[in-house]
């Protein structure tokens, strides 16, 4: 059996409203992430490769790059759940890596890489305008149908989606995302198993297993912006702090408690006012501050405080 090596890429930037990723489009109308093959043979490291085909494939130059995971069920060979043409006795394995960029840059017009949102692929995520209400309409009843007697999968529903007066914990995209999955109440899995798809399509399918890597790349970044800074890789040199509060919640999916953001951040020392005041929006002008990057060497790899709005989910106030 022979091995090989596929590299895909979660390229994240945030438009002012909405975290896009950047996809292209396969046959058949399906999106997909940037992916391409390791050639040992003439890639010196995994990384080199990565940012070489994104560059051929979408016209973008990748900055900020990190490896999120290794992807190697074995259905990953099947037709359905590979981009790559491989050998039928081939074992095919994905290195998933995370990249954020500050700005959804217009791609060159040669390419059909574009930007879109990631909430189109998980409508239950975003809960800044209040608890979707697809969560208790739909899935609700359809998890429990099929948990019913079963009291391991009954748990897993209530705590990955926060049902029955549970929590919801905002990290857990990924466990949602396969519980779905194993429930059956998504395309991929109708795909994968040779089954009629669902009735009702819960958030709009992608290519292989790519809405699994997005969702671990979403897990990733909603848990690392609580523990190293990396939002500031999704802002401009300079912005206010109202833009700053606002990337985070688009991330996390959650409203944040103004006051109690505005504390934490002073407490990081990671900003300074630059005493420019943003300008053209129409309203109250508001200064403009930049990230410290010294601070950070100084202050070590603390992330930034995400106090929740009371009632919407996890607070960490």
């Amino acid at each position: 059996m022979s091995l090989i090596i596929g590299l895909s890429v979660v390229i994240v930037a945030f438009d002012g409203e909405k975290p896009r990723v950047l996809a292209t489009r396969r046959e058949g109308g399906l999106t997909a992430l940037p992916f391409g093959a390791f050639d040992p043979a003439q890639h010196r490291t995994f990384e080199l490769a990565l940012r070489g085909w994104v560059k051929e494939q979408t016209g973008f130059q990748l900055g900020y790059v990190e490896q999120l995971y290794t992807f190697g069920d074995r259905d990953r060979e099947s037709p359905e759940a590979t981009l790559l043409e491989a050998p039928q006795d081939s074992r095919v394995v994905s290195v998933g890596y995370l990249a954020l960029t500050p700005e959804t840059e217009r791609l060159p017009d040669a390419f059909e890489a574009r930007w879109r949102g990631w909430y189109r692929h998980f409508p239950w995520e975003d809960h800044r305008g209040g608890r979707p209400a697809i969560i208790d309409e739909v899935i609700s009843a359809k998890l429990s149908t099929w948990a019913a007697g079963n009291a391991d999968r009954q748990s897993r529903a209530r705590a990955a989606f926060g049902l029955e007066g549970e929590d919801w914990p905002d990290e857990a995209v990924l466990e949602r995302y396969e519980l779905l999955y194993e429930a059956g109440l998504v395309s991929e899995c109708a795909r994968d198993r040779g089954l009629p798809l669902p009735e009702t399509q819960l958030g709009e399918p992608m290519a292989s297993d790519h809405r699994r890597i997005l969702a671990t790349a979403i897990s990733r970044l909603r848990a690392k912006v609580r523990y190293r800074p990396v939002v500031f890789e999704l802002m401009p040199e300079r912005f206010t702090l109202t833009s700053l509060q606002g990337t985070v919640e688009a991330i996390l999916g959650q409203k944040l408690h103004k006051q109690n953001f505005r504390r934490a951040l002073d407490r990081t020392g990671f900003v300074e006012g630059t005493g420019e005041m943003e300008s053209g929006t129409g309203g109250r002008p508001a200064e403009l501050h930049r990230f410290k990057r010294e601070a950070l060497r100084r202050t070590g790899a603390r992330g930034l405080s995400a106090p929740v709005v009371k009632g919407r989910g996890r607070s960490d106030s």
